[in-house]
């Protein structure tokens, strides 16, 4: 039972680790995350793994992986991008724990498979990332569709910002401005 543990935990962090060190960390670089995936990873493998005997096996991963799907809506706001790595170290300690495989060679295809998967799509659909801000502004003028290029260009030169698009989310004609996310 101790070969069986220590064997599919090995395997557990291997995959794990080639996740956060060499597709997540070379991207986001926030070590905080790094942290919390591996620890999540890791008692996440023990739980199941200790568990598993209770032949729960399908109920009780998916109970898991639904209370930690929840945690994406209670706790402070995590990027997309971020979470999505987390519900995939999720999967890697649950199904390295509790998979009813004896035939090693398919736990190792599966963990290959995602981890695969996630670097190619990581790499294949490297979308940039692009920040923005609210702002009140106050040339109302240039908030018309038909100014959007003299919008964009004065906007570039008030902030020093490159500025790919707006939007204009309210305009208060009272106030005579107009707030806009850029």
């Amino acid at each position: 039972m101790i070969e069986l543990f220590a064997l599919r935990f090995l395997i557990n962090l291997f995959f794990t680790f080639l996740v956060i060190r060499f597709i997540y960390y070379p991207q986001y670089k926030n070590k905080d995350f790094v942290f919390t995936f591996f620890l999540f990873n890791s008692i996440l493998f023990v739980l199941c793994f200790l568990l598993a005997a209770a032949d729960l096996k399908f109920g009780f991963a998916f109970g898991l992986f639904a209370m930690f799907s929840m945690f994406r809506y209670r706790t402070v706001t995590v990027p997309i991008g971020e979470m999505g790595y987390f519900f995939l170290v999720v999967t890697l300690g649950i199904i390295n724990s509790i998979a009813s495989l004896e035939n090693y060679p398919m736990l190792i295809l599966a963990n290959s498979l995602l981890v695969g998967v996630t670097f190619l799509l990581g790499r294949l659909l490297t979308l940039t990332h692009e920040n923005y801000q609210v702002l009140t502004y106050e040339n109302l003028e240039l908030v018309k569709p038909q100014q959007k290029a003299l919008l964009l260009q004065d906007l570039i030169d008030k902030t020093g910002q490159p500025i790919h698009r707006v939007q204009v989310v309210k305009v208060d004609y009272q106030r005579g401005v107009a707030q806009l996310k850029a």
